[in-house]
């Protein structure tokens, strides 16, 4: 059986003279989109009280990242998803054991235009927007006149499939049984959707909470027609009263060990915890931040 050997790397940095030349552990960490913003901000903070151990932070996807991981090319992958069961298959064939972290959750908002008059949504209703034969394909379907839209076209605004908030979406809000509507704007990150979205009056879009800004509109999702309509925030992450909350988790190959054990610990303690709440996640649990 093949066994990928972790991939945490000694690289020589200069400090000073040659004679105080000291090796510096580069951790790599890559994978979802969603994470990539807080997980930069960690990578930076840790360097920083650590300067032995720098980690290298890329994005591409859950996918991405998990195939890394599972790959022996990354030390740690960024998931806004669970691995799938063919994932772990695929994993423990290569003799990887991957080992599953949550880090934090996040509600995974809808996004409409600042200008859209609709504040509240269901999840049949998302299901017949963004589901494949569903019955909306303009806002007047929805008893609505978007300012700025003059097609009353409802431009979808997606994820590529290698992102773990597109599954999510896709596993929470259309289920099983049904796939995306074609014609979607697909895009690469999570910071692209809302941008698209608050510069397009017809449109439509998902993304982590952590992305929002003034400039766009998050409606209150209830999970059943006429349920309570809850809106997405750190505080309905945590409790899961918000529909389409979620863990954020990271995988490792194995047990941590080494300088990968001391970031991941880092991370879970409250100084990592606090930056991410800074950042607009929730926390795995409560804490007081200075």
């Amino acid at each position: 059986m093949k066994r990928v050997v972790p991939l945490l790397a000694l690289a020589i940095v200069a400090c000073g003279g040659g004679a105080d030349r000291v090796q510096r552990a580069v951790i790599q960490n890559k994978g979802s989109d969603t994470l990539l913003n807080v997980a930069q901000a960690w990578a930076e903070a840790y360097g920083a009280i650590n300067p032995s151990v720098a980690v290298a932070v890329t994005g591409g996807g859950s996918g991405t990242g998990i195939s890394a991981m599972i790959n022996g090319t990354v030390d740690i992958a960024n998931a806004s998803r669970k691995m799938r069961d063919a994932e772990i298959g695929l994993a423990r064939e290569n003799g990887v054991e991957p080992v599953e972290f949550v880090v934090g959750f996040d509600a995974l908002a809808v996004y409409l235009h600042a200008d859209n008059p609709i504040t509240s949504l269901s999840l049949a209703q998302l299901r017949a927007v963004y589901g494949d034969g569903g019955s909306v394909e303009s806002w007047s379907d929805m008893g609505v006149a978007v300012p700025g839209c003059d097609s009353d076209e409802i431009v979808l605004v997606s994820r590529q499939n290698n992102s773990g908030t597109y599954v999510y979406f896709k596993e929470t809000v259309l289920g099983d049984d049904l796939e995306y509507r074609l014609g979607s704007r697909d895009m690469h990150g999570s910071k692209d959707v809302v941008d698209l979205v608050e510069n397009t009056p017809c449109a439509i879009g998902y993304s982590g909470l952590a992305y929002a800004t003034e400039h766009v509109k998050m409606p209150c999702i209830s999970a059943e027609e006429g349920g309570p309509c809850v809106a997405p925030s750190i505080t309905t992450a945590v409790d899961g009263s918000y529909p389409i909350a979620r863990p954020l988790i990271m995988y490792t190959a194995g047990q941590p060990q080494g300088a990968v054990e001391e970031y991941m610990n880092w991370i879970l303690s409250t100084d990592g915890q606090c930056l991410i709440l800074e950042r607009g996640y929730a926390p795995v649990a409560e804490l007081e931040c200075v």
